[in-house]
């Protein structure tokens, strides 16, 4: 094991109500939603390394003192994930809870930057300590918005002045840790919404519906269980 200062940031989707327990073929269409939106995250979080899937969240981390790419990082992850919330949208062909709530759908980020204890799992690296605990607690917050970046003093410090001479600063108090100062800024001020997806042909929406009922058979046989976390 090994003591090391990291960068945290988790990249959170959420929008989905809790009526959709009452339908399973709701529940499977929008663990379909956001497994592909999980991807975009993904494919946008060039520089930061994933740590773990959790759920609809994405754990990541990069070296200390790379905070300074944050807001960069955070706007092209956004940019993919509206992408594909577009595209979603637009290949739509279904009116269940889970297809026709996509719109809702929104992605907000915590960020934090402290020490934490490094071990290797089968040559994957395993984060824990007191500053891992503390962003995934600081998802709970009193943010009075749905799409934020929410980052800690120590991120903040090396974060544009551009980025931060808007912050809003709050005060969390973060179970068993105690009280926490930090700042967020809505995401809309550091990415621009990409313009409108035009639908695709209706052979190709057919396609990609088949594609998707297919790639459902492992939830209704049982292979699969969604693992959303519903809010």
């Amino acid at each position: 094991m090994d003591i090391q200062q990291r960068l945290l940031v988790i990249a959170d989707i959420g929008g989905y109500t809790r009526f959709m327990l009452a339908s399973r073929i709701s529940l499977i269409h929008a663990q379909q939603a956001v497994t592909s939106l999980i991807e975009a995250v993904l494919d946008g979080a060039q520089g930061l390394k994933l740590a773990k899937l959790e759920g609809d969240a994405a754990f990541f981390f990069a070296p200390a003192g790379s905070a300074g790419e944050l807001t960069a990082q955070v706007a092209e992850i956004r940019r993919r994930f509206l992408q594909r919330r577009q595209e979603l949208v637009a290949e739509r062909m279904c009116s269940c809870a889970g297809c026709t709530q996509l719109e809702e759908l929104t992605l907000k980020f915590v960020a934090h930057a402290g020490e934490v204890a490094v071990h290797k799992v089968r040559g994957l690296e395993e984060l824990s300590g007191v500053d891992v605990i503390l962003v995934h607690r600081l998802l709970k917050n009193t943010v009075p918005v749905k799409e934020y970046l929410l980052v800690t003093e120590p991120v903040r410090a090396e974060l544009p002045a551009e980025h931060t001479a808007g912050a809003t600063q709050v005060e969390e108090e973060v179970e068993g840790i105690g009280a926490t100062v930090a700042y967020w800024v809505e995401t809309d001020t550091l990415a621009a919404v990409p313009g409108p997806t035009p639908p695709p042909a209706a052979p190709t929406k057919w396609w990609r519906k088949v594609v998707k009922e297919l790639g459902a058979l492992p939830y209704w046989v049982g292979l699969k269980k969604p693992t959303l976390t519903l809010d």
